[in-house]
């Protein structure tokens, strides 16, 4: 699961957004006791939005950063972009969800031209990707100069007196919680192996310089399991 590669990889991550995307925001919600929404609000903040920007929520799911983005910024110009495209019927049903185009786009291809958002994002969607340099080259290759990419996702946790308790909640309850809320056992047995398989913050970073990015930073969260980087082109 976590550990495939490539082409195989991309088919089973999409096979199970398709039958996560139903239940996906109430496990959210519940996986980090609401926390996510904070963390949002913080992506959205780092990516600096004015007036009339043209933002790429990349991995939009069901739109939460995309929902967020107008919140914050009245007049912001969002596309939002994913391949699993009942995770983007979901989002299109939720209030306003109406009035965001909603687009299927493989983050390792882009279908936009070069230098064509101020700003792009992403909510756990690069430890899902086959390619991470890639998917880096891609975002930076769309956005204009001196936009600005935000990402948000897990990073493996660092070594200490809670990672008893960390190691425990992420194999035995979210596969727990899945089961019974979602009915994806499975799958929420796949989420955790990949946190803990996906990039240290630190090599994300550095996988960032060395796609061209400038100012890079993160900051750790939530124990050291979630990650939020940003960097300008």
């Amino acid at each position: 699961m976590a550990n495939l590669t490539g082409g195989e990889r991309s088919r089973y991550v999409q096979n199970l957004f398709t039958r996560l995307a139903p239940r996906y925001d109430v496990m959210n919600r519940l996986m980090t006791a609401g926390l996510d929404l904070g963390w949002r609000r913080e992506v959205i903040r780092q990516a600096a939005l004015r007036p009339t920007d043209r933002l790429l929520d990349l991995g939009a799911g069901t739109g939460d950063l995309s929902f967020e983005a107008m919140r914050q910024q009245t007049g912001v110009r969002v596309v939002a972009a994913d391949f699993t495209l009942e995770m983007m019927r979901v989002g299109r049903q939720r209030p306003g969800g109406a009035t965001i185009p909603w687009l299927g786009a493989d983050a390792l291809q882009l279908p936009f031209a070069d230098n064509t958002f101020d700003a792009v994002v992403s909510g756990f969607l690069m430890r899902n990707v086959s390619d991470v340099p890639q998917a880096l080259r891609e975002q930076r290759r769309v956005l204009v100069p001196g936009g600005r990419i935000v990402i948000l996702d897990t990073t493996p946790p660092r070594r200490n007196w809670l990672s008893p308790a960390i190691q425990f909640y992420l194999h035995r309850v979210i596969p727990l919680l899945g089961r019974l809320i979602a009915g994806q056992a499975e799958a929420y047995t796949y989420l955790p192996q990949s946190t803990q398989s996906f990039l240290p913050a630190e090599s994300l970073a550095a996988h960032l310089a060395e796609a061209g990015f400038r100012n890079v930073h993160f900051q750790r969260r939530n124990f050291g399991t979630i990650a939020i980087h940003w960097a300008v082109k």
